[in-house]
C-alpha cells in the first residue's frame, strides 16, 4: 500500500473498511494530526480536508506514486503551518508530544 507520513499528515493509498485499510488504486485517505499536537475546530479541520481534495483534484491523471503522496502531503503541512501562524488552530499544551515542530507559539500578552 502506498503512503506518505508527515508529522501532522498521514496519507493512505486505501480505503476503511471495519477499521482496516484496504489498499486502493483510486482512493485515498487522509488522517491528519495523528498525535494530536494542535487544537482544532471544525472550519479549520475542513480548510485542511478542502485543501486536499484541491490537491488531489490537481494531481488527477498523473501517476499514483509515493513522491506524488509526498508532494501532497508536504503541501498540506505548510497549509496547516499557515493556520497555526494565522491563529486558526493552536498547539494542544496537553499533548504527549511537545516539540513546536511548526515553530514557537505564540503568547500574546494583556491587550495584544
Amino acid at each position: 500500500m502506498l503512503k506518505s507520513t508527515t508529522r501532522h499528515v498521514h496519507i493512505f493509498a486505501a480505503d476503511i473498511r471495519n477499521d482496516n485499510f484496504i489498499a486502493s488504486d483510486t482512493k485515498l485517505t487522509l488522517d491528519v494530526d495523528p498525535d494530536n499536537e494542535f487544537i482544532w475546530n471544525d472550519p479549520a479541520l475542513q480548510k485542511v480536508y478542502s485543501e486536499f481534495d484541491r490537491l488531489v483534484a490537481a494531481y488527477t491523471g498523473l501517476a499514483l506514486t509515493e513522491y506524488n503522496l509526498r508532494r501532497i502531503g508536504s503541501d498540506l503541512e505548510n497549509f496547516i503551518r499557515g493556520l497555526l501562524q494565522q491563529g486558526e488552530i493552536a498547539y494542544n499544551l496537553d499533548s504527549r508530544v511537545l516539540n513546536f515542530s511548526m515553530g514557537r507559539p505564540q503568547v500574546r500578552g494583556p491587550g495584544q
